[in-house]
């Protein structure tokens, strides 16, 4: 995933800039970047965050960048924000998504405008330099910014800065947020809704899906419609939304308690303790709580000084290491007790095995496993939120293959996706077994959308049941 943060105001906006993104560091692990716009023209700073967190790297760049406009993002993929010079003028560009025909688009580009890219590690191309490359092949930037929405396979919102104000731009079909903030000398632009708060700013409106505005120091015009249907992703609230974070009003943290309570509801497991697989499990856990009478506890602290994320490595064997490291357990909550644990997924279980076999060693009789969403059974087509290469790499299709196979039907993966089925128990049974689990039960798919409260067709659900 990514982050993507703006600011215009009628005064220097590089403070604001700077605390905006580094609110989205949750989002990214890899890079952060910053533009900006002012007397002297364009400047930008991009640092690789791998191994330090944002505001340390770029806590020199502050006191040197000026400007009154200004994008940035927290990045887990390229370089990011771009600044180009195109016969639609200069500007700078930062996007966050997902690109799934970013070759056909590259070699269609090649044709048409006898375009280059600049050669990326692993020989791929960026894919915000080819959104920018999409937008240069129209006469202007908003009917640019159209044809690149309308181009993608997958998803791309972004934010486009010019000298007089900033371009911000919803996905095709909604997926990722954008919220604008509004204070007395200006306006912001968030991926997500709490970055601005602590900086001044109020809720101003959230952008509907295809949306594009254009954003000055003294207001907000839309500049091309929005577009009726949405499918936002239903993972920002599951796990990877800041709990004090809003998509389409509804809040992250009482989503996952009312998800917890949920989970309690159809649940009978005795134990002595409920307790949150940290952070995103935390809410979740003291719904069920809160709706089943069984003590909320803290058997195990996160320790986040210095290992902030549990997958910044980019090595999956380096960050089950460090996911494990980061868990300190308080052995007199765990000794002797039956627990009863919420992550908020399991993905591919290696985490979720090494955090069980951390309990057991610290004494725990029995270690229940409860999930704040429904099995994972397809890897998401529209969001970078995970670096799978293959849907063998879920725990669930491994499953699925070593039962029915390599070709497997889509009739038969919707089996597996019914909570009803002989199929589906039969495939969490399994997963129980293979991660040592003392039991299993996973979220319902139509509890988790009665969770969030909207409307069923407005959320994206395709990496548990593959609708689109």
């Amino acid at each position: 995933m990514s982050g993507i943060f703006g600011v215009v105001s009628k005064s220097d906006c590089v403070f604001d800039l700077f605390f905006g993104i580094d609110y989205h560091s949750h989002l990214g692990t890899r890079r952060g970047g910053m533009a900006v716009h002012g007397k002297n023209g364009f400047d930008r700073a991009i640092h690789n965050i791998e191994n330090a967190p944002f505001r340390t790297k770029f806590d020199k760049d502050v006191s040197e960048l000026k400007g009154n406009l200004g994008i940035g993002c927290i990045s887990d993929s390229e370089p990011q924000p771009l600044l180009v010079r195109s016969h639609l003028g200069s500007f700078a560009i930062t996007t966050v998504g997902r690109i799934n025909n970013l070759e056909a688009l590259a070699e269609s580009a090649f044709q048409t405008g006898k375009t280059h890219f600049l050669e990326m590690s692993g020989g791929s191309v960026n894919a915000t330099e080819l959104v920018a490359a999409l937008i240069n092949q129209r006469n202007d930037i908003v009917e640019g910014i159209r044809f690149a929405q309308e181009s993608i396979d997958g998803s791309m919102s972004m934010l486009i800065m010019t000298p007089e104000g900033i371009y911000a731009a919803r996905d095709n079909k909604g997926r990722t947020p954008l919220t604008i903030g509004q204070k007395k000398d200006g306006y912001c632009v968030s991926f997500e809704s709490f970055a601005y708060i602590n900086l001044g700013y109020t809720d101003y409106r959230e952008l509907k899906p295809a949306e594009i505005v254009f954003i000055t120091p003294d207001g907000v015009r839309t500049v091309a419609p929005p577009k009726d249907e949405m499918r936002i992703c239903s993972f920002l609230w599951v796990y990877y939304g800041y709990p004090t974070s809003s998509y389409e009003g509804v809040n992250v943290e009482d989503m996952r308690y009312r998800c917890g309570a949920a989970l309690a509801r159809r649940d009978n497991a005795q134990a002595d303790l409920v307790a949150g697989v940290p952070d995103s499990g935390t809410a979740h856990a003291i719904g069920y709580a809160n709706e089943s009478g069984i003590p909320f506890a803290r058997p195990f602290i996160k320790y986040t000084p210095t290992w902030p994320r549990s997958f910044m490595p980019t090595m999956q064997s380096q960050r089950n290491l460090i996911a494990r490291m980061k868990l300190i357990p308080v052995r007199p909550l765990i000794n002797d007790k039956k627990l009863l644990m919420i992550d908020d997924s399991i993905v591919r279980g290696t985490q979720m095995r090494e955090t069980t076999e951390l309990l057991y060693e610290s004494g725990a009789k029995e270690v229940h496993i409860r999930t704040g969403c429904p099995p994972l059974l397809f890897g998401c087509k529209y969001l970078n939120f995970s670096r799978s290469n293959s849907e063998l790499d879920l725990i669930t299709r491994r499953i699925i293959q070593d039962r029915e196979g390599p070709d497997v039907s889509q009739e038969t993966l919707a089996d597996y996706a019914d909570p009803d089925s002989r199929n589906y128990s039969e495939m969490v049974s399994e997963i129980e077994k293979q991660l040592n689990f003392t039991s299993l039960r996973f979220h319902r798919l139509d509890d988790m959308i009665d969770s969030v409260g909207i409307s069923p067709c407005k959320l994206c659900t395709y990496c548990w049941n593959g609708k689109e």
